[in-house]
């Protein structure tokens, strides 16, 4: 996008301008392959599938009854916890190999003195010790349960003077971590995550965006009257859309709300926030963790990806959920693309309506609202052979990640990624020259530069001795063979 995006745009408009009467179909371009990557030169690189669709489960397989406008999932173990928004309930769902059955069905649960039900629950989080925390989003509130189901307590709309207290609380994500603290995201708040302690106390904000400074809002704040400017404080988009934390804490939030010509620059689609609600995402790719590089697309889906939920494997690879072409993109943690899957239509491994991804050990969970039914997809040999390679070399095995990579060569032999890894492996066995080669198989300067420097120094270390007899032969020899002849041409003369 950053090599050829704007020089598209830029003839895209020119032949626009010149062409009058040139009618543009959304549908026309050529639709890219289920799976892929992409190149240096941001062209498609069709890819083996790293994933497969196995199976396509529905609230009436579970034998429950028809999910109704299903927001919200969570995988824990062997079990799925759905978000069943329309039917104000939780389902849950136990795995056993290739069977997957409804164990439990929570529509109400156990007060301070009475039984509560749920209105129009969009999420939940399970803890490690069984809680469960629901975004019971209708209610205004985040439900804390035990086990057992019994109320632990509710986080309510935070009482205090950062808060409008005239704006309805309406929780749509809600992660604990484990040390108790909760982080929601709510509709109508753009100051990030609403914090709460353990205890269930406010304690503020945390990973709200930094402020930026737009001039045509500045003029219209300037000429609008009273009623246009309360009017545009009520309408502010939620920053965030979706949330998850890794095995470390680290919490992992994917936005929509960002013009689409900023992800040239400065539009964070993905974040991973720290305790101080930094921004720490590694972006060391060739391009940033954006999604689709080109936005034109088949079947009228034009625009950036805009990523509606984000999960996290244990080997720090992520993926992020595309709503807009109903995809899948994986990342490691140096921010480079390892493959994007997917598409929308109703064959088994597409999507019409994806709301919510999770992980089950290295397999996907991905929640269809229309649809109204979730799909599992497994990892293929060539999925397992990137994963061991990133392991791998994680551990400090680099011979094992070369082989590895090796191995996928094999299978996919226009994958940059894997010379990459090979020459990263070679580079820390301080094999410098071999890397060079790889380095330069994928087009990775700056590694290229770093190992050529390496293998410079080692190289000079290396023939110290000859590099100082060469100097000596060429500077101190006809410096000396000169000065004989002055020192001779001295007794001529005397």
């Amino acid at each position: 996008m950053k090599r050829k995006g704007i020089i598209s745009i830029l003839l895209c408009f020119v032949v626009l301008l010149l062409s009058p009467d040139i009618t543009v179909k959304a549908n026309i371009s050529i639709k890219a392959p289920y799976t892929y990557v992409y190149d240096y030169w941001v062209d498609v690189r069709e890819s083996p599938n790293a994933y497969e669709a196995v199976y396509f489960v529905t609230g009436d397989d579970l034998g429950v009854g028809d999910f109704k406008d299903p927001m919200g999932m969570y995988a824990k173990g062997d079990y799925i916890y759905i978000c069943d928004t329309g039917n104000n309930r939780i389902v849950v769902v136990k795995r056993e190999g290739d069977q997957f059955t409804a164990v439990d069905v929570i529509s109400e649960f156990t007060g301070d003195s009475e039984v509560l039900t749920f209105k129009s629950p969009q999420d939940i989080f399970v803890a490690d010790n069984g809680d469960l925390y629901i975004c019971d989003t209708e209610n205004q509130r985040v439900v804390h349960l035990n086990s057992e189901k019994q109320l632990i307590k509710q986080l309510i709309k935070p009482v205090d003077e950062t808060v409008d207290q005239n704006s309805d609380f309406l929780p749509t994500k809600a992660v604990a971590d484990v040390a108790g603290r909760v982080y929601v995201l709510a509709k109508n708040y753009n100051k990030g995550f609403v914090q709460y302690d353990p205890d269930g106390r406010f304690t503020g904000f945390i990973g709200a965006s930094e402020a930026k400074f737009n001039l045509a809002d500045y003029i219209w704040k300037m000429i609008a009257t009273k009623e246009q400017k309360a009017r545009m404080v009520q309408f502010v988009p939620t920053e965030y859309s979706n949330v998850a934390l890794d095995k470390d804490g680290f919490i992992y939030c994917t936005t929509m709300t960002f013009d689409q010509w900023e992800l040239m620059t400065t539009a964070k689609p993905i974040r991973k926030l720290n305790a101080q609600g930094t921004d720490i995402l590694v972006k060391n790719g060739w391009d940033p963790p954006v999604g689709d590089l080109d936005w034109q697309d088949a079947a009228g889906y034009n625009g950036p990806s805009r990523f509606i939920d984000i999960t996290v494997l244990d080997n720090d690879v992520y993926l992020a959920l595309d709503m807009t072409r109903s995809r899948i993109f994986a990342y490691d943690e140096q921010g480079n693309l390892l493959y994007a899957f997917g598409g929308v239509g109703n064959r088994l491994g597409y999507m019409l309506g994806p709301v919510a991804i999770d992980h089950m050990g290295y397999d996907l969970v991905v929640l269809d609202q229309r649809t109204q039914a979730f799909t599992v997809f497994t990892l293929t040999e060539y999925g397992k052979l990137i994963n061991s390679a990133l392991e791998e070399y994680k551990k400090g095995n680099y011979d094992k990640s070369a082989e590895y990579w090796q191995q996928v060569l094999k299978l996919n032999g226009n994958y940059d990624l894997a010379y990459t890894g090979i020459g990263r492996s070679l580079f820390r066995q301080k094999r410098y020259k071999e890397a060079m080669e790889y380095f330069e198989y994928s087009k990775q300067r700056k590694h290229y530069s770093k190992a050529f420097q390496l293998y410079r120094k080692e190289w000079i270390e290396e023939h110290i001795g000859w590099i100082v007899g060469i100097f000596i032969a060429l500077i101190v020899v006809p410096n000396l063979v000169e000065f004989i002849k002055r020192i001779k041409r001295e007794v001529d003369r005397a």
